[in-house]
């Protein structure tokens, strides 16, 4: 394990396996803050100092333009944090909060994109240092960027949405390189209560095999690349 500091900022709702899954595949220290209740990361000190060296975002299943309170704590946060230049990695719902805050657009899609997709890096980012051209990731939104925040870049993507973007050392991926198949069966089959089709639904939960989920390996690099950059920017 690093010795690097990580804010885990929590956006999921509930009880959700979100902390286990980033606590497995970040090779990190992680200290949690459930965002909906009312659990904030700290606010760096007068001097610009702050007691982590780098935050995560995770996914939530409500949408980053609910505008809830603790999101408008967590946006001034990420303002004060990228002014200081810390580093930042959202994902999923996290990927568009960061996009939102600093200038993006966020809105609803025509349909969920559920399932194993496969992913085009388009930028030669470190966040994608070692990555082939092309990846498979696992993907649940219904929302995506649709204009990325000025001086953006978009690091990858496909036929349906923005799937990855830095600006500056602020980083967000929309697929969950954190999943493992326990949580991606799990999330699937939740769809059906959120309008999925049985369809759908089922055709992603046939091709959940081990064997397949083998292939999101690559999309997992993603922490240790995030983690990479952390240090070098120390």
């Amino acid at each position: 394990m690093s010795d690097l500091d990580i804010a885990l900022c929590d956006a999921s709702i509930g009880d959700t396996p979100a902390e286990r899954n980033f606590r497995r595949e970040v090779d990190a220290s992680l200290t949690a803050f459930k965002l909906s209740a009312d659990e904030q990361p700290p606010w760096p000190t007068a001097d610009g100092e702050w007691a982590y060296d780098a935050a995560v975002i995770t996914g939530s299943q409500t949408a980053v333009y609910d505008h809830e309170t603790w999101m408008e704590t967590l946006a001034e946060l990420l303002r004060d944090l990228h002014e200081l230049d810390i580093p930042l990695l959202g994902v999923c719902w996290g990927h568009q909060f960061i996009a939102q805050t600093f200038g993006g657009c966020v809105s609803a899609m025509d349909e969920y994109e559920l399932g194993y997709q496969r992913i085009e890096r388009y930028d030669s980012s470190p966040l994608f240092a070692d990555f082939p051209a092309e990846f498979i990731a696992f993907e649940t939104h219904s929302d995506e960027v649709v204009r990325l925040p000025p001086n953006a870049t978009e690091l990858a993507g496909n036929s349906r949405s923005c799937q990855a973007f830095s600006l500056g050392t602020a980083y967000g991926v929309q697929f969950h390189p954190e999943y493992d198949l326990k949580t991606v069966k799990m999330v699937t089959d939740g769809k059906r209560e959120e309008g999925v089709s049985e369809s759908v639904v089922e055709t992603v939960l046939t091709s959940a095999t081990p064997s397949q989920h083998a292939k999101t390996q690559t999309a997992k690099r993603v922490f240790e690349n995030f983690l990479s950059i952390v240090e070098q920017h120390q």
